[in-house]
């Protein structure tokens, strides 16, 4: 019998162990740093000693109004140390009545009474004043004029009308947008559905430079960054999170040279060189909370679209507790034509974007290039093949049987966090 690998692979929130043949295997993950031993005051150091610019506590005056943007429910942002950090380094100036704590959206759904209070805890939830962003509602957004490359923008209205705004979050490789956090917080975080779905759109999404780690040059992040600088951020704060979603580091002050710091450290973390392209590619969606459904394991399998052959096999492992989800058009709108190569010919073809077409046109691409199974615990194969995939019940024996037919020069790539580690092909 060949020798097998044991790989533990993010899966949810208790994880998946595989065990596949270990000569034939590449097991490609993310540098591993130790935590900050005092998370607490990593936090309140980035607030105190910021990349750029003052202090946080010289930024606010006592009466002020303060909005802070948060990822949602989708996002390992650990929120309430963060929101604590806040607290505690403007305490005897600012309130918590003087706080409006946004959930940066985007498009995706409000979240739920329960789970802001996994994000926050009930004491935040209890006291403080937290608004879920609802980019279709016309009533709480402020058009803000046009930015970047002609992007029209109209913004979450409480975060405008505020006096001091700061976005929190956390950076990780984005698959088209380069890196997340930073202005991302803002746009398309808190934007109307407009100015999201232009930021989205057929063009910019296919460039060459929408891609892992490019920011500088990228079509999607150039006008993120200029929505965020042209309507003005006071205060930026960033964490860099490990594989148990543990910060390893905090990064505070002005927005762009922030983020830029941040995001030096996540590259160094992330980007990882391989020497050939693979016949199977195994990845995830980095576990729960980021692999609760289809739509955001479509990262994943971008990924891993990275290093595999033409015509490969990728099996994504994602729990997807939410399924599609059924909320929004993703499903809908993968289901409209009967091949990947039709989606994305009606796609580029469209004069307007529509909700959700970006996830599509990006799932779309990977798909005529390689075929794509998905480990589930929660959706059927007959569901999985409305959206042009199929279900993996067993990825050790999918993997064995691709194997097989490839012969004996068959190789499989393993990216056990999924996009919290880019692969490239050296040279």
């Amino acid at each position: 019998m060949p020798e097998t690998l044991s790989v533990e692979l993010a899966y949810g929130r208790t994880g998946l162990t595989v065990e596949l043949p270990s000569e034939r295997t590449t097991v490609v993950a993310p540098a591993h740093p130790p935590v900050a031993p005092d998370a607490a005051a990593a936090l309140r150091r980035a607030l105190a000693e910021p990349v750029a610019g003052p202090p946080l506590r010289e930024r606010v005056r006592a009466g002020q109004r303060i909005a802070v943007s948060l990822c949602d429910a989708t996002r390992p942002q650990p929120r309430e140390a963060m929101v604590r950090a806040l607290l505690a380094e403007l305490e005897g100036i600012a309130a918590r009545e003087d706080f409006t704590l946004l959930v940066a959206t985007g498009t995706h759904r409000g979240n739920t009474d329960s789970e802001l209070r996994a994000m926050l805890g009930d004491e935040l939830v209890d006291t403080m004043r937290i608004i879920n962003h609802d980019c279709r509602d016309p009533e709480v957004l402020c058009a803000m004029g046009t930015f970047g490359d002609g992007v029209p923008v109209s913004l979450n209205r409480h975060w405008v009308e505020a006096d001091v705004r700061i976005t929190t979050g956390f950076v990780e490789p984005h698959f088209f947008a380069g890196f997340s956090g930073g202005p991302k917080l803002v746009a398309p975080g808190l934007a109307g559905l407009d100015t999201v779905l232009t930021l989205h759109d057929a063009a910019r999404i296919a460039s060459p430079q929408a891609t892992w780690a490019v920011c500088e040059g990228n079509p999607v992040h150039d006008d993120v960054r200029a929505i965020a600088a042209g309507t003005g951020v006071d205060f930026a704060f960033d964490v860099v999170l490990n594989r148990e979603q543990r910060i390893v580091e905090a990064f505070g002050g002005d927005l762009l040279p922030m983020h830029a710091a941040a995001r030096e450290v996540v590259r160094e973390l992330s980007m990882r060189p391989v020497p050939q392209r693979y016949d199977v590619v195994v990845t995830t969606n980095s576990g729960y909370p980021l692999d609760q459904n289809v739509y955001q394991a479509v990262k994943g399998m971008t990924a891993a679209a990275t290093v595999v052959k033409p015509d490969g096999l990728i099996i994504c492992a994602a729990e997807c507790s939410d399924g599609f989800p059924d909320h929004g058009s993703f499903r809908e709108v993968l289901a409209s034509e009967p091949t990947p190569e039709a989606l994305l010919r009606t796609i580029s073809g469209r004069a307007e974007t529509v909700p959700d077409q970006w996830q599509v046109q990006i799932l779309a691409r990977v798909l005529a290039t390689a075929r794509v199974g998905v480990h589930t615990t929660n959706l059927t194969d007959a569901q999985l093949r409305t959206a042009h995939l199929y279900r993996v019940d067993d990825i050790a024996t999918a993997v064995a049987e691709e194997l097989a037919a490839k012969g004996p020069q068959g190789r499989v790539c393993v990216l056990p966090e999924g996009p919290q580690t880019i692969p490239y092909v050296e040279g």
